[in-house]
C-alpha cells in the first residue's frame, strides 16, 4: 500500500527545519544548503509562470485558480502549486479542502499532486489536516518547505505543459526562495484600481525585474461592477487609468480587465472557479483571455488539441 502524509506535520524531531513537510528520508531531500541555491527547472515542468500581487486582498489566487483552468481548457497539461504557507487558497478554490483527502507519495517519496477539473494541485493546505490549522513557522523551515514544495513533488505521467504558481503577497523570503532555486519564465501581476494596491503591484514588478524574471503584464481586478438590475457601470476602487498609466511607465502590457462580479468570489467559494462552472459566460471569457496570451507570451504555442 503506497504510504500517506495525514499526519506529516505533526512529526518533532531533531533538524525539522530540514524537513518541514515529514517526508520519509530516503537520501532524496538535499540538506539546507550555504550559500546561494542552485536554480534550476522543476522536473516534469515545460514552462512555470508566477502569479503575484505584493498586496493582500485583490483576488490573485481567484486568478491564479481561473487561469491554470484556462490553460487546462486550451489543451495544456496544467499544474497549479499553492506558495502561500500561511494563507493556502487553493484547496478551497479546487474543491479539495475535505481532511479525508491527502497526498499520497510516489516509490521515491515524493508528493503526488490532487487533481481537481484536469488540473494537478499541490499545497501545504493538503497537509494540515483542518482548514482552521495555523502554520506557526519562519526562518529555516519555512525556506526549506517552499524547497520541498518546489523540488519534491512528482508532476509526472503526464508531465506538466505549464505550472502556475500562486505566491503570497509581499516581497519577501518565499519570493525570493523560489526566484532563486527554480526558472521561472515569466510573472503575471495581479492589482485592483485603488492607488494603494497599485502602489505595491509596482513593488512587485520592481523585486521581479531585480531578480531576472520577465513580466508578462498586467491583469487588473474588479475593475467595474455592472449592477445587474440597470446596467449601470460603476468603478468601486476608482478609475481603470492608473493601472493602464503605470503599465505604459514601466513597459509592460496590460492583459486585460475582470470584472467586479458577484459569481466569480462566489464560484470560487464553493470550490467551482468560473472557468468550470460557467464555461459560456462573459467572465469565463475574460479569463480564457487570459490563458491565451499568456500561453503566447510563454510560447507554448496553439494547440490544435485544445478542448474550448
Amino acid at each position: 500500500m503506497r504510504p500517506t502524509i495525514s499526519r506529516l506535520l505533526q512529526a518533532t524531531r531533531a533538524l525539522q527545519h530540514e524537513n518541514p513537510l515529514g517526508l520519509p528520508r530516503t537520501g532524496t531531500i538535499p540538506r539546507f544548503q550555504r550559500g546561494l541555491p542552485q536554480k534550476r527547472k522543476i522536473k516534469n515542468v515545460n514552462k512555470v509562470i508566477a502569479v503575484s500581487s505584493a498586496k493582500g486582498g485583490v483576488g490573485k489566487s481567484t486568478i491564479a485558480a481561473n487561469l491554470a483552468l484556462s490553460l487546462s481548457r486550451l489543451g495544456y497539461t496544467t499544474g497549479i502549486l499553492d506558495t502561500d504557507l500561511f494563507g493556502p487558497s487553493i484547496p478551497t478554490l479546487f474543491n479539495l479542502s475535505s481532511p479525508s483527502l491527502s497526498p499520497s507519495l510516489n516509490p521515491h517519496n515524493q508528493l503526488l499532486p490532487l487533481t481537481s477539473y484536469g488540473v494537478k494541485t499541490m499545497s501545504i493546505g493538503y497537509l494540515l489536516g483542518s482548514e482552521d490549522s495555523a502554520l506557526v513557522w519562519r526562518g529555516p523551515m519555512l525556506l526549506k518547505a517552499i524547497q520541498q514544495l518546489l523540488h519534491e513533488v512528482d508532476w509526472s505521467h503526464p508531465s506538466l505543459d505549464i505550472l502556475v504558481l500562486d505566491l503570497p503577497p509581499g516581497t519577501g523570503d518565499t519570493q525570493l526562495s523560489i526566484a532563486q532555486q527554480v526558472v521561472v519564465d515569466g510573472a503575471v501581476i495581479v492589482t485592483t484600481p485603488h492607488t494603494l494596491a497599485i502602489k505595491d503591484a509596482v513593488k512587485g514588478v520592481n523585486m521581479f525585474r531585480k531578480v531576472d524574471i520577465p513580466i508578462l503584464g498586467v491583469v487588473q481586478n474588479m475593475s467595474v461592477f455592472c449592477c445587474p438590475g440597470c446596467g449601470k457601470e460603476t468603478h468601486v476602487f476608482g478609475g481603470t487609468e492608473g493601472v493602464r498609466k503605470v503599465c505604459g511607465e514601466m513597459d509592460m502590457e496590460f492583459l486585460g480587465d475582470v470584472p467586479l462580479h458577484p459569481s466569480i468570489g462566489e464560484d470560487g467559494g464553493r470550490g467551482k472557479p468560473t472557468v468550470v462552472s460557467e464555461p459560456g459566460g462573459k467572465e469565463a471569457e475574460v479569463f480564457m483571455g487570459l490563458g491565451r496570451r499568456v500561453a503566447e507570451l510563454v510560447g507554448l504555442g496553439k494547440m490544435p488539441s485544445g478542448r474550448e
